[in-house]
């Protein structure tokens, strides 16, 4: 399986890259992680004719403005979203006059999935847990291949992240905060992210969502990278347009 980040900052834009978006290409499907404006590049690196499933972290603007770009992905299957219980409300809100283009402009179907905390096994095998973040967000474990790719951001450290990065073969992990820095507004530093990676038997971590105002060049990030490395050694800080294999 192959992972493309699509885009890897927190909060806005800049020129270290765009909101958070990943696609996971499988046999089968396409798997993509939150809708930030990097959801926009996602026609160059998956194939149209899979099904494709987004998984919605949570409906701060950042995870879900690269919803804007949906018209221009030309899915030939149905699109699935998955995301919380009150999804349908808040999708037809954003995706709708007059913030943007009604889902009856798409040239393709659109399926809305809310969930509850637990463990699904349609379309394939996924877990999701409510994570640590101001206003709540989800955090994903899906199962495909034999592979486990976890999905948390925006969250602290908490038992349910650990729970759901427990033996993965990938974390993607949020890393809004510099190295040392802490607040109540529910994100982690790489330091945190690494420890607990270390703790549940990670095999890879991957930090993303990285706070615009405070990582604002890539140097940065390399420092966040190697201070998680020193606890952590196999950490990478992605960039948009890093391809992981799973």
């Amino acid at each position: 399986m192959k992972l493309t980040f699509l885009g890897t900052n927190g909060w806005f834009d800049s020129a270290t890259g765009n909101t958070p978006s990943a696609v996971l290409e499988t046999e089968n499907y396409n798997i993509i992680f939150d809708a930030g404006f990097g959801l926009a590049k996602a026609d160059t690196c998956l194939n149209p004719d899979k099904p494709t499933f987004l998984f919605i972290s949570h409906f701060h603007i950042d995870h879900i403005c690269g919803l804007h770009a949906l018209p221009k992905l030309n899915f030939k299957q149905p699109l699935t979203i998955f995301g919380r219980k009150d999804l349908k409300k808040l999708f037809k809100t954003v995706i709708n006059y007059p913030y943007g283009a009604p889902v009856s402009f798409l040239n393709y179907k659109v399926n809305l999935v809310p969930l509850k905390e637990g463990s699904y096994n349609k379309p394939f095998s996924f877990v999701c847990k409510q994570l640590k973040h101001t206003n709540g967000a989800m955090g994903y474990r899906i199962q495909v291949n034999n592979k486990v790719v976890v999905y948390c951001s925006d969250t602290a450290i908490c038992e349910n992240d650990a729970l759901l990065a427990q033996d993965a073969d990938l974390l993607i992990h949020e890393c809004a905060f510099v190295p040392g820095e802490v607040s109540d507004w529910g994100h982690s530093n790489p330091e945190q992210v690494a420890t607990m990676a270390k703790q549940v038997n990670v095999k890879k971590l991957a930090l993303t969502h990285f706070g615009a105002a405070r990582y604002h060049n890539l140097e940065i990030r390399k420092n966040a990278e190697n201070v998680a490395k020193a606890i952590f050694p196999n950490t990478i800080a992605a960039t948009d347009g890093l391809v992981l294999m799973v």
